[in-house]
C-alpha cells in the first residue's frame, strides 16, 4: 500500500555573523572581568551557531547541531540578556531579509528551524516499519510544541513565518499529519472499527479546518498551492474513512440502513478525493515544491483510487445484502449521527523535549559556566541552607539513635556481662578468659623494664641531692659573709666610736637580705616536695618488683587476687558451678546467651548502615548543585520554594532508610531486655553474678595497684627531672647573690680599712695635741732604691683627715662606698704596674660612679714632710650590674606544687623569675603559694653594690680600668696565685712582677730609725681589712664559682 504524502515546514535561511564583540563587552561591563579570559568560550560559541545555521541539513545531525546552538542561546540570555547583535534572517515563505537585535529574534528563528528539521525526519520516515511510525508520530508532534512555544512567546514578529496566523496553521498541519500517522498505526495494528472511525473523523475535522484556513492565505502568495489541494484531498480522504469504519461498527450492531447510508457518503466523498488526486498528480513538479515527497502526487493517487474501489465494492454488498435479507430503511445524510471525534495527537512542549537526558547530552555544559549572576548565588544559597537544615536533622536522628542503643546496652551490662554467661554455661568460673595477663599489664611491664627502673631514679635522686647540697651550700655562704661583715662593723663602731665614719650595714644589706630570705624560701618549700616525691617513690616500690617479675610473676599476683575471690563462701552452698551441673540449664542459658549476642549483632549492624547511609546522604548533599536550575528558571517568578521542594525529595530515600534502621533498633532492644531478664531471673544466677562481681573486683584492684606503681614510676622520673633543672636555675641566680655579696663585703672591707687608718690618724692627731708635743720629723731619704723609698713615694691615703658631711639618706642601690685617697706622686714605683696594658682595669672594682659620700679635705699635719695631696676623691666605683639570667621557659609549665596527701605532683611548677628593680612597699596580701611568693621576693635579686673611680690625676687608675684585674689582684694579695684568671699573658707578667717587687720589699729593715704614720696606718688599714678572707670573697665575683682553667696551671700562669 502507498503511503501517505505529508508536508515539511520550509527552512529559513541566514548569514553570518560576529559573536564575540558583544559578548567580550558585556563581560567587561557587567561582569568586570577580562574578556581575553574567555576569548575560547567567545570563539566556540560562535562556531556552533555556523554549525547550526550553515550548511546543515534536514537529519538527525542537522537536528543536534540547532539544540546544542539554542541550548547554548538559553544559557547565554540568561546570563547576558542585555546583549545586543545584528540578527539576519530570510523568511521560510517569502524568502524577504529581516534584521533584529534582539535575542529573542535569534531565538525564534532557531526554534523555527528546529520544527522545520522535525518536520523532515517526519516525512523522510517509511512508515510501513512501526518503529519508523512511530518516530514520525514523535517528530510530528515536536515540531508542532516548537511551533507553539513560537506563537506563546514571540510576539509581535518581524517576518512573515514567524507570524501568529502562519504559526498556527503550521501547528495544525503538523498535527493534523500526526493524528494521520496514528490512524495508520490503528490499521496496521487491526484495531477495532469504532476508534479507527473516531480517529479518522479527527482528521478529517483537522483537516477540513485547513482547507478554510489556508484561503485566507491563497491571495497572499505564502504557501504552495499543492499545499492547498492536498490538504483538500485528505479532508475528503479522511471523511470517506470515517464513514466507511463507522459503517463497519453499524452493520455489526445490526444497523444495517445506517450502515448503507454511510457506504453511500463514504462513496461518494471517495470519488471526489479521487478527481482532486488526479488533477494533482498531473500538475505535480517536485523541483517546485521541496516540502513535499517526490511520489506524493502517484501516491496520492493510488490511495484515492484503491478507496474509491474498496468503497464501491462494499457498497453494492451491503445494498444487495439489504435488498435480499434486512430490508432495512436507508436514512439520509443529514439524519445519521455525528461520528465522535478522538483527539490523539498534542504538541510535545520544548520544555519536555530539553530535558530529554540525550539532548541534555548534545548541548554539553555550559559554555560561560564561569560567569554565575550574583542573583543566582544568592538563590543557591538559601537552597544550601536548606541541605544543611536536612543534613543537620538527620545526623542528629543517627547520633541520638545511636546513644539509645549504646546506653540501652551499658545499662545491662552488654556485651561484656555476657562473658560471666558464657562461663556459667561451660560449667562455672574456672578457665576464664580473664585468667591471663591484660595486654596493658604486659605494656606497663616491658615500659618500666625498657625505662631502667631503679637504676634510672637512683641517678637522678643523686643528681637532685648533689645540685641541691651545692644550692645549700651557696645560701649559707652567703648568710656567713653578711653576718662576719656585720660583726666586723660593730667591732669598729665599738673601737672607734665617734671617729668611726662608715655607714651601717643594716640598711645596706636589706636587699640582700631580703632576697638571700626569698631564695631561702623556696629552696625550703623545694625540699619539702622532695620529700613528697621521696613517698611517692616508696610506695610503688612493692607494685615495680611486681611488673619486674616477668610474666610468672604477674601471673602469680593475678591469680592469687582471684584466689581470694574464689575463698568467698557461697550462700547456696554451690561450687563454682551455680547450675550445680544440670546440662539442660546450662543448655538454656547458652541458648539464651547466642540469641541475646546475635541481636546485639545486629544493632551494631544497623549503627554501621546508618552510618553508611548518613555518609551517602552527606556526599550527595556535597555534590548537588541546583545553580543551573536556578539559572534555567532566572526569568520565571516565584519559582524557588517550587523548585527547592522538588530537589529536597530526592533525598528522602536516604531519609527514609535512616528511619527505618532507628524503628527497627527500638524493637531489637526491646527483645534483648526481655531476654537478658528471663537470663538474670534463672536458677543460681544471683549467688554465681555475685562471686562473679567479687572476683571481677579483686582483679581490677590488683591491675589498678599496678597501673599506680607504673603511673607513680613514670610521674617519679619526670618530676625528679623537672626538679634537678629547678635546683639548677635556682643555682645560678643564687651564685649571682653570692657574687653580688662577695662584692659588696670586699667594698666595705677596703673601706673599713681606710677609715681605720683614717680614725688612727685622728686618734694619734688628739692625743699629740694633748701632751702639746710636735711629732718628730721623718728623716730625708734620697731617691736610691729601697722598700723606704718605694712606700715613702706612695700615697695611699691623704695626710689630711677629711671631716665628713652629714650622710645622705640611703641609695636606690644596695650600697653605696666612701671617697678614695690621692694618687701618689709621679715618682711611685708602682706607677709601672698600672701603665701596663689590660691590668688597671683589672684592678678596678667596676665602672666609675660619683659617690654617695662628699668628704672635705682637713688641716694638713704638720709632721708629715709629704706635699699636701690633691683634693680627695673617691676611689670606690659601682659595680655594673650582673646581666639579668634569663630563665628558661620550660619552668613556666611545671604543675603547682601539689598537697602532701597526694604524693605523686612535684612542685617545680615554674623556674625562679628574674629579679625586678626594687618595688614601693606594699599593702599586705592574702598568703600565695611559696613558689609565687619567691618570685615577687627577687625583684632586688640582681642589684649590685655602687662604687667609685679613682680620681683622674691617679696613676693607677689605667691599673684598674681592665675588666677583672681588681678581683685577681685580691688573690695575689692573699697568696692564691693559682686562681688567678687574667686572660691577658703580658698583664699577667706585669701583674706578678709588680706585686712580687712590693711583697719582696717588706716593711723590715728600713734605713729609718722609726715607721712613718702612713705606713702605720696602711698596715692597719690591711690588718682591719681581713686582707687575704676579704680580698678572697672578693675573687669570686671575678671567677664566677668557676675553678681554673684545667688546661693552665699555676707555674705556666707565672711563666707568662
Amino acid at each position: 500500500m502507498a503511503q501517505s504524502p505529508t508536508i515539511s515546514i520550509p527552512k529559513k535561511k541566514t548569514d553570518d555573523i560576529d559573536w564575540a564583540g558583544p559578548i567580550r563587552t558585556v563581560i567587561a561591563q557587567s561582569y568586570g572581568e577580562n574578556p581575553d579570559n574567555y576569548a575560547l568560550e567567545c570563539a566556540a560559541f560562535h562556531r556552533c551557531r555556523q554549525d547550526a545555521v550553515k550548511g546543515a541539513g534536514s537529519d538527525v545531525t542537522a537536528r543536534d547541531l540547532l539544540y546544542k546552538y539554542f541550548g547554548q542561546l538559553e544559557l547565554l540570555e540568561l546570563r547576558f540578556s542585555e546583549i545586543r547583535a545584528r540578527f539576519p534572517w530570510h523568511d521560510a515563505f517569502t524568502s524577504k531579509l529581516a534584521t533584529q537585535s534582539s535575542l529573542a529574534f535569534e531565538k525564534a528563528s532557531i526554534i523555527f528551524q528546529i520544527a522545520s528539521t522535525h518536520s523532515s525526519i517526519a516525512i523522510s520516515q517509511n512508515r510501513s516499519n512501526p518503529e519508523a511510525l512511530k518516530r514520525a508520530f514523535y517528530y510530528f508532534r515536536t515540531a508542532a510544541g516548537m511551533l507553539k512555544y513560537i506563537k506563546d512567546d514571540f510576539l509581535h514578529a518581524p517576518s512573515t513565518d514567524l507570524s501568529n496566523e502562519v504559526v498556527k496553521f503550521l501547528i495544525n498541519i503538523m498535527l493534523a499529519q500526526a493524528t494521520e500517522v496514528f490512524f495508520e498505526k490503528l490499521i496496521d495494528e487491526k484495531k477495532a472499527p469504532a476508534m479507527v472511525s473516531k480517529v479518522a473523523t479527527q482528521a478529517a475535522y483537522l483537516y477540513t479546518g485547513l482547507t478554510e484556513e489556508v484561503k485566507d492565505f491563497m491571495g497572499r502568495g505564502i504557501f504552495d498551492r499543492n499545499w492547498v489541494t492536498l490538504l483538500q484531498i485528505k479532508a475528503k480522504y479522511f471523511t470517506a474513512l470515517s464513514h466507511y469504519h463507522r459503517s463497519i461498527t453499524d452493520a455489526a450492531a445490526g444497523k444495517h440502513g445506517e450502515s448503507l447510508a454511510r457506504l453511500n457518503v463514504a462513496e461518494g466523498l471517495a470519488k471526489e478525493a479521487h478527481r482532486l488526486g488526479r488533477n494533482f498528480g498531473s500538475d505535480f513538479v517536485s523541483t517546485y515544491s521541496p516540502t513535499l515527497p517526490p511520489d506524493a502526487g502517484t501516491s496520492i493517487l493510488d490511495l484515492t483510487k484503491s478507496l474509491q474501489t474498496l468503497l464501491t465494492e462494499k457498497r453494492e454488498e451491503a445494498s444487495r445484502d439489504n435488498e435480499l435479507i434486512y430490508n432495512a430503511v436507508v436514512p439520509a445524510e443529514a439524519t445519521l449521527p455525528v461520528i465522535d471525534k478522538l483527539t490523539i495527537a498534542q504538541p510535545i512542549p520544548i520544555q519536555e523535549v530539553y530535558a530529554n537526558p540525550d539532548v541534555q547530552k548534545v548541548i554539553g555544559p555550559d559554555m560561560f559556566a564561569k560567569l554565575i549572576p550574583f542573583s543566582v548565588h544568592e538563590s543557591a544559597s538559601v537552597y544550601s541552607e536548606q541541605k544543611a537544615k536536612l543534613a543537620r536533622g538527620e545526623v542528629e536522628k543517627v547520633e541520638i539513635a545511636d546513644s539509645e542503643a549504646r546506653s540501652g546496652l551499658e545499662t545491662l551490662g552488654l556485651p561484656a556481662g555476657l562473658r560471666k554467661w558464657k562461663e556459667i554455661a561451660n560449667g562455672g568460673l574456672e578457665g576464664s578468659e580473664e585468667s591471663g595477663i591484660p595486654p596493658e599489664v604486659e605494656r606497663w611491664a616491658t615500659e618500666v623494664r625498657k625505662g631502667g627502673a631503679h637504676p634510672v631514679i637512683d641517678k637522678a635522686f643523686s643528681d637532685l641531692e648533689a645540685v641541691k647540697r651545692r644550692v645549700d651550700d651557696e645560701l649559707n655562704g652567703i648568710s656567713k659573709e653578711l653576718e662576719t661583715e656585720s660583726r666586723d662593723f660593730e667591732a669598729m663602731r665599738v673601737e672607734y666610736d665617734a671617729l668611726w665614719e662608715q655607714e651601717p650595714s643594716a640598711g645596706l644589706t636589706r636587699a640582700l637580705r631580703r632576697d638571700l630570705k626569698s631564695c631561702r624560701d623556696t629552696f625550703t618549700a623545694a625540699s619539702a616536695s622532695d620529700a613528697q616525691v621521696v613517698q611517692l617513690w616508696q610506695s610503688v616500690q612493692q607494685g615495680l618488683a611486681i611488673l619486674l617479675s616477668g610474666n610468672d610473676g604477674l601471673e602469680r599476683f593475678l591469680a592469687s587476687a582471684d584466689s581470694q575471690a574464689g575463698q568467698q563462701p557461697s550462700l547456696l552452698g554451690m561450687a563454682d558451678d551455680p547450675t550445680g551441673g544440670d546440662t539442660a540449664l546450662q543448655k538454656d542459658i547458652a541458648r539464651k546467651v547466642d540469641e541475646i549476642e546475635e541481636r546485639i549483632g545486629r544493632i551494631n549492624k544497623m549503627k554501621r548502615e546508618r552510618a553508611l547511609v548518613l555518609k551517602d546522604l552527606k556526599e550527595k548533599i556535597q555534590s548537588d548543585d541546583v545553580s543551573h536550575l536556578l539559572l534555567l528558571n532566572r526569568r520565571s517568578p516565584n519559582v524557588e520554594p517550587r523548585l527547592f521542594a522538588a530537589e529536597l525529595e530526592k533525598f528522602q530515600p536516604y531519609q527514609q532508610r535512616i528511619g527505618m534502621t532507628i524503628q527497627a533498633q527500638a524493637i531489637v532492644l526491646d527483645e534483648i531486655n526481655s531476654l537478658y531478664k528471663t537470663l538474670t531471673t534463672a536458677r543460681g544466677a544471683r549467688e554465681w553474678l555475685k562471686k562473679a562481681q567479687v572476683k571481677e573486683k579483686r582483679r581490677s584492684e590488683a591491675i589498678a595497684r599496678l597501673a599506680h606503681a607504673k603511673d607513680g614510676w613514670a610521674e617519679v622520673r619526670e618530676t625528679l627531672e623537672r626538679g634537678t633543672k629547678f635546683y639548677r636555675d635556682l643555682g645560678d641566680i643564687v651564685a649571682e647573690l653570692r657574687g653580688q655579696t662577695t662584692c659588696f663585703v670586699a667594698t666595705r672591707v677596703a673601706e673599713r680599712g681606710r677609715l681605720v687608718a683614717k680614725a688612727e690618724t685622728e686618734r694619734t692627731k688628739t692625743s699629740g695635741s694633748t701632751s702639746n708635743q710636735a711629732p718628730p720629723a721623718l728623716p730625708t731619704k734620697s731617691p736610691a732604691s729601697g722598700i723606704e723609698n718605694q712606700f715613702s713615694s706612695m700615697n695611699l691615703g691623704s695626710t689630711t683627715t677629711p671631716s665628713l658631711h652629714p650622710p645622705p639618706p640611703p641609695p636606690s642601690s644596695l650600697y653605696q662606698t666612701p671617697a678614695a685617697t690621692s694618687p701618689p706622686p709621679a715618682s711611685d714605683p708602682y706607677s709601672r704596674l698600672f701603665e701596663t696594658p689590660g691590668i688597671s682595669s683589672q684592678f678596678s672594682l667596676g665602672p666609675t660612679a660619683p659617690s654617695t659620700y662628699s668628704t672635705q679635705p682637713s688641716a694638713p699635719m704638720t709632721q708629715s714632710p709629704l706635699p699636701p695631696p690633691p683634693p680627695s676623691q673617691p676611689y670606690y666605683r659601682q659595680l655594673p650590674p650582673p646581666p639579668p639570667q634569663q630563665v628558661p621557659t620550660a619552668f613556666s609549665s611545671y604543675p603547682p606544687a601539689p598537697p602532701v596527701q597526694q604524693p605523686n605532683q612535684y612542685p617545680y611548677q615554674q623556674s625562679p623569675p628574674a629579679p625586678q628593680p626594687p618595688q614601693a612597699p606594699q599593702a599586705p596580701q592574702a598568703p600565695q603559694p611559696y613558689f609565687n611568693q619567691y618570685q615577687s621576693s627577687l625583684s632586688g635579686l640582681y642589684r649590685t653594690p655602687a662604687a667609685t673611680s679613682p680620681p683622674a690625676s691617679d696613676p693607677s687608675a689605667r691599673l684598674f680600668e681592665t675588666p677583672g684585674i681588681s678581683s685577681q689582684f685580691s688573690l695575689l694579695t692573699r697568696g692564691e696565685v693559682e686562681n688567678v684568671e687574667i686572660p691577658d699573658r703580658e698583664a699577667r707578667s706585669g701583674l706578678f712582677r709588680q706585686w712580687k717587687e712590693i711583697g719582696n720589699s717588706g716593711l723590715e729593715g728600713s734605713e729609718d730609725s722609726g715607721i712613718p704614720p702612713e705606713v702605720e696606718g696602711w698596715a692597719t688599714e690591711v690588718r682591719y681589712g681581713g686582707a687575704r678572707p676579704d680580698i678572697r670573697r672578693a675573687n669570686l665575683l671575678g671567677r664566677g664559682g668557676q675553678s681554673a682553667s684545667e688546661n693552665e696551671s699555676p707555674k705556666s700562669w707565672l711563666e707568662g
